[in-house]
């Protein structure tokens, strides 16, 4: 039992699966680290992968093209872009209750409106184009890794390029430089000629963007064309601690998401072995981890500038 436990967890299907899982929470999180260095504390990212996924999946039955979509997710995602921006930013309400009303209101109008259109099973029976697999020349026939890196959706190749055109954006351009001021030091952004609200304006519709593209991989890519009600299952706040974990670096970000990615397969993987109410919880276990380790070396590296301090103090 022991050896098929291990060949189960060292298995190319278990790295397949690994890289579907984390590729919604990796896109969900470029755009949460985007809010995060605008200084806004966004948790409503995952209604906004709840809406995203539901409005792709109706936007490609209707206009029977996954591509489109793709397209009315990310139009959607503009739209509670400016709407989250709108509160949080123009009307300065709480981030914190205006995301767990965004959450909440994305679970219940996405579930009326699924049963109303679809009925109480969902879109089981009605013909939603999904995007295909694609297969990657050469690398698929490469023992163990053609397994793992081909046969995937196209969210999972175009994450990589984001995960880089995301660093370049955050770290080397003069956007990414004025969004990272608006969080970090607004009155210098404003002494500059530069308005901080407007630059968190694009934060925002930058995250509800990422995170329609992440809800458009989930219900048309990794289910293959079908709307499940909840079908986000936390992943939105699963996003927000990789972002947390990374420090909003995006390279960091996508590895955290995959450490998520590899436990939510591992949890699969073994339930053949284990109780899959044991199993599901490991992801979200791990992640708790995650934000502990994060706040315990916040609080060591205050206490060690502290000391630090107090040492250039004395005479």
């Amino acid at each position: 039992m022991h050896n098929n436990i291990w060949s189960t967890i060292f298995d190319p299907g278990t790295f397949s699966q690994m890289l579907r899982s984390a590729t919604p929470v990796a896109l969900a999180a470029l755009g949460g680290l985007m809010t995060e260095h605008a200084g806004i504390m966004n948790i409503g990212m995952d209604g906004m992968i709840l809406m995203g996924a539901f409005v792709a999946a109706v936007g490609s039955y209707f206009c029977a093209s996954a591509a489109m979509g793709i397209l009315a997710a990310m139009l959607f995602g503009i739209l509670i872009g400016l709407f989250f921006a709108l509160f949080t930013v123009k009307l300065k309400s709480d981030e914190f209750i205006i995301g767990c009303a965004l959450n909440t209101f994305a679970l219940g109008v996405t579930a009326f409106l699924s049963r109303e259109i679809f009925g109480l099973s969902g879109t089981s029976g009605y013909a939603v184009p999904s995007l295909p697999n694609v297969t990657i020349p050469l690398i698929d026939r490469i023992p163990f890794v053609g397994k793992v890196l081909s046969g995937h959706s196209i969210f999972v190749y175009v994450t990589w390029l984001l995960v880089f055109l995301m660093w370049l954006f955050v770290y080397r351009t003069p956007m990414g430089l004025w969004i990272r001021a608006s969080g970090e030091s607004p009155e210098t952004l404003r002494t500059v000629g530069k308005n901080p609200e407007r630059m968190k304006w694009i934060a925002s519709i930058l995250c509800g963007v990422f995170c329609g593209l992440a809800g458009a991989h989930l219900s048309l890519g990794y289910l293959n064309g079908s709307f499940v009600e909840g079908m986000s299952a936390s992943r939105g706040y699963i996003a927000f601690a990789c972002v947390i974990f990374a420090a909003a670096n995006p390279p960091r970000a996508y590895i955290a998401a995959l450490m998520f990615g590899f436990f939510d397969a591992l949890g699969l993987r073994l339930q053949s072995y284990v109780s899959s109410d044991l199993t599901g919880t490991i992801p979200y276990l791990i992640t708790i981890i995650m934000m502990v380790y994060v706040v315990v070396s916040r609080q060591k590296r205050r206490e060690r500038l502290a000391k630090q301090q107090l040492q250039r103090l004395e005479p």
